[in-house]
C-alpha cells in the first residue's frame, strides 16, 4: 500500500478542512450575533445550513436559490401557521409538512430549513423574524459561503446563483 497520499486524496481533505474552518468562522459569528441581540442561538436557523453549504457546497440544497428561498418560504408558513393556528404542537408539525411540500414546488427545498417553521410555531414569533434573523442570515450566510469558497477553498461556488 502507498505511504504517501495521493494529491487527489490531499486536495478532498484539504476541501474538508477548509470547509470546517469555515464552519467554524460561521457559527461562531452566529453565536456572536445571536449573544449580541439577546435571541438565543437555540432560535437562530443557520447550524445545519452553515454545515450543508460549506460541507457540500456542490449539493443543490446547498445553492442560494435553496439556502435563502427555502428558509424565507419555510419561515413564512411557519408565520401564517402560527397567526391562524396558535402556538400549538400540532401546528408547528403541520407548518413542517407544508414547508416541505412547498419547499418542493418551488425548487426551493433546503431541508435544514425545515426547521424554521418548527421554531416559530413553538416560539410563536412575531412578523418580524422573516425579515431577521431570517431573510438578513440567510443573504449573509450567501454572501460569506461565496466569499469563504472563492478565497479559502479556492472552489467556485455557487454552480449557479438561481
Amino acid at each position: 500500500m502507498n505511504e504517501k497520499m495521493s494529491v487527489r486524496d490531499r486536495r478532498y481533505w484539504l476541501g474538508i478542512l477548509a470547509g470546517a474552518a469555515g464552519g467554524t468562522v460561521a457559527i461562531g459569528a452566529m453565536e456572536f450575533f445571536a449573544m449580541r441581540n439577546a435571541m438565543p442561538v437555540m432560535a437562530v436557523p443557520f447550524a445545519t445550513s452553515i454545515v450543508l453549504v460549506l460541507g457540500s457546497p456542490e449539493v443543490e440544497a446547498a445553492q442560494p436559490r435553496a439556502l435563502i428561498g427555502g428558509h424565507l418560504i419555510a419561515t413564512l408558513i411557519g408565520l401564517m401557521v402560527v397567526k391562524l393556528a396558535g402556538p400549538e404542537p400540532w401546528a408547528a408539525a403541520v407548518a413542517v409538512g407544508l414547508s416541505m411540500i412547498a419547499m418542493h414546488a418551488t425548487r426551493t427545498f433546503h431541508p435544514p430549513a425545515g426547521i424554521d417553521p418548527l421554531l416559530i410555531v413553538i416560539n410563536n414569533a412575531p412578523w418580524s423574524f422573516l425579515l431577521v434573523p431570517v431573510a438578513a442570515g440567510a443573504v449573509l450566510l450567501a454572501v460569506f459561503a461565496y466569499a469563504w469558497h472563492l478565497a479559502v477553498r479556492r472552489f467556485d461556488w455557487p454552480t449557479r446563483w438561481w
